[in-house]
């Protein structure tokens, strides 16, 4: 992380939570209100499942054009996120000059006017879904309709809370308590959402949304790396039929498989995060399938 604008190694520290693992709140939180084609760059990592929903939106839209994208290095090293034109806590510094904090992917860059617009992958998402969607290519419907916002919501802060960021709690927890807590409540929900989806094609019914791209990168990534990787393993996602059915179905869609690299994902999780995997041996399984048949 940046202290002051200066690059530290810090490692995290769970001891004032208990053992828990808490994200920390993105910080840059502009918003783009008058796209323009080739002003910004997406900076993401292709292991990582939130700069992976940018990349699944911009491919659905068909918005390679209008926003160019740099990719970082799939092993993380002691000075963070690597890319072609540098580390990326560089760009941190020079967007904020002093800046305290954590350097994380995506980012939403301003090329023109050299700033970071915006951090967090939420955000980003209905920026393109909506402000970018004049210069998309691909009419894909419209990811965060009016009718559908209340349920969408509702959905997203159960599957971030549980899901997306639940493989985070008990990979990164450091008391057993507070591992068993976070499993426990990623596998209910992955119950609940193997009901939901019998007879659904999507989490809403028959129209695709936000609610299942942020769904899927963490779907996407389970049985090659939480399950075994942040002993999510209760499990595997190929044991439910119907969310299994449902990642491939996504997988499926226009430009979508494009944007998993399982190679780059493995390598990021097992190569970077030594104090889960001190070796760095990557495993070479499982042998996973996501075309529909």
């Amino acid at each position: 992380m940046l202290v002051e604008g200066v690059w530290k190694e810090v490692p995290r520290d769970t001891t004032a939570t208990g053992g828990a693992f808490v994200r920390p709140e993105s910080v840059f939180r502009e918003w783009v209100h008058t796209p323009e084609a080739g002003r910004y760059r997406l900076y993401v990592s292709k292991s990582c499942p939130w700069a992976h929903r940018t990349l699944v939106v911009r491919a659905l839209k068909g918005l390679d054009r209008a926003i160019a994208v740099s990719y970082a290095e799939p092993t993380m090293g002691e000075n963070g996120w690597k890319f072609p034109e540098g580390f990326l806590h560089e760009l941190y510094a020079k967007a904020k000059p002093g800046y305290t904090g954590r350097v994380t992917v995506p980012v939403l860059w301003d090329e023109k006017d050299e700033r970071i617009v915006n951090n967090e992958s939420a955000e980003i998402v209905r920026m393109l879904n909506r402000e970018f969607d004049a210069l998309a290519r691909r009419k894909a419907p419209d990811l965060y309709p009016e009718k559908l916002k209340k349920e969408i919501d509702w959905l997203n802060e159960r599957i971030y809370r549980t899901v997306n960021n639940g493989v985070y709690r008990a990979g990164f927890a450091t008391a057993q308590e507070k591992y068993e807590e976070a499993v426990r409540e990623l596998f209910r929900t992955l119950d609940w959402l193997e009901k939901r989806l019998r007879g659904r094609r999507w989490l809403c019914g028959t129209s695709f949304t936000e609610a299942d791209v942020r769904l899927f990168t963490t779907l996407v990534r389970f049985d090659a790396v939480y399950y075994s990787h942040f002993k999510c393993n209760l499990r595997r996602l190929v044991d439910y039929p119907n969310l299994w059915r449902y990642a491939r179905r996504v997988y499926a869609l226009p430009g979508v498989a494009k944007t998993v690299d399982m190679a780059q994902i493995k390598e990021h999780y097992y190569r970077s995060m030594k104090s889960i995997n001190p070796t760095q041996i990557v495993p070479k399984g499982p042998l996973l399938d996501f075309s529909l048949r």
